[in-house]
């Protein structure tokens, strides 16, 4: 079975394959990219069925609100973007040399649930060690907590041997990740994570690519495992991952896979979803357009692209009353379940 990026590098060069198949040549003007725009998507997006989205609907409903007359380039610019919100996709982009389009809902509409401050001060106090995006520290009752800002860049193995080893010579019996506020980044930052918390190959998940211009023209699922971190520190005790809605993408992905994982518990509230490879493209005037093409599936064949949920009993939301007196309700829930496992090794040991 292959590793995640080279079922990725195969999906996407059929994916590139299948999109070049017959498309009609486009004048330019407001219409003419209007239906570029509308039939890039059309051919590409993923997510109609999971999205519940008519998309012929949502073109006769835009396409008559263009003014050949009179419509500024801005105004034109904002006309397709909110046809392109209609996926309620925050991997859905139109990019120009002014201005990105991007949905926000996904996140906006739900509390925010996390405030970097209040556990740098309150928990922290000030004094971590930091590599990149991985800050880490272990806490009262010999709780490790490692916060992963970012899938954008990949960690050092260092930094993660550095940092898991900290937590093995304090004894930790259990691990607090938290990825609140973690937007994604790159799926290979995600399976070098993944890989520190398996003590064998493991089913990652699956991956489908578009085999034609039909909403559900995709390839049979490919599989991608992932190898343990050998030769590096591993955590196999149990681990708790802290989440909010602004979790998303590689991120998303990173929870999705790990939920399935003995001795893990998701805590917090549901993640923001993003489940999807991207594909890119433009239109005749130049602007360029981003969206999800590639379904990925957990292992259980599950899609992730409307987030993961917490699991049972462990929904929790930032108190903002609380937070204000320094504390953070969620990661004291996370702690506390760390420490229910603490007391369960104690009795084991005795």
């Amino acid at each position: 079975m292959r590793h995640l990026s080279e079922t990725i590098a195969l999906a996407i060069a059929l994916a590139m394959l299948a999109a070049c198949h017959k498309v009609d040549s486009y004048k330019g003007g407001l219409y003419g990219n209007f239906d570029a725009l509308w039939t890039i998507v059309d051919e590409h997006y993923c997510f109609f069925d999971e999205k519940d989205v008519d998309w012929q609907q949502i073109r006769e409903q835009y396409r008559s609100r263009i003014d050949p007359e009179g419509m500024e380039t801005t105004e034109y610019f904002r006309l397709l973007g909110q046809m392109l919100d209609e996926l309620k996709d925050g991997h859905v982009n139109l990019t120009s040399s002014f201005n990105t389009s991007y949905y926000r809902k996904w996140w906006s509409d739900y509390p925010q649930n996390f405030d970097l401050r209040l556990v740098r001060e309150h928990y922290l106090d000030f004094d971590y060690s930091q590599s990149g995006v991985l800050s880490y520290k272990v806490l009262h009752d010999s709780i490790g907590y490692m916060l992963v800002s970012s899938m954008a860049s990949g960690i050092t193995n260092g930094a993660l041997d550095m940092a898991l080893l900290e937590f093995a010579k304090a004894d930790c019996p259990a691990l607090v990740i938290d990825v609140r506020d973690n937007g994604g980044g790159m799926l290979t930052t995600t399976e070098q994570l993944v890989t520190r918390f398996i003590s064998r190959r493991t089913l990652a998940g699956y991956i489908c690519h578009k085999t034609g211009p039909g909403h559900n023209d995709f390839s049979e699922p490919y599989a991608f495992h992932y190898d343990t971190a050998e030769g590096h520190v591993r955590w196999l005790r149990p681990v708790v991952i802290l989440t909010n809605r602004s979790t998303f993408s590689a991120a998303n992905n990173f929870v999705s896979i790990m939920r399935l994982l003995p001795n893990t518990r998701i805590v917090g509230d549901r993640t923001g979803g993003g489940s999807g490879m991207p594909f890119s493209s433009e239109i005749p005037c130049g602007w360029g357009v981003r969206m999800s093409a590639c379904p990925i599936y957990d292992a259980e064949m599950q899609l992730a692209e409307g987030g993961v949920a917490p699991s049972e009993g462990c929904s929790v939301d930032l108190d903002p009353e609380l937070a204000l007196q320094g504390t953070d309700t969620m990661l004291e829930f996370a702690l506390d379940l760390a420490s229910d496992w603490r007391d369960w090794y104690i009795k084991q040991e005795r």
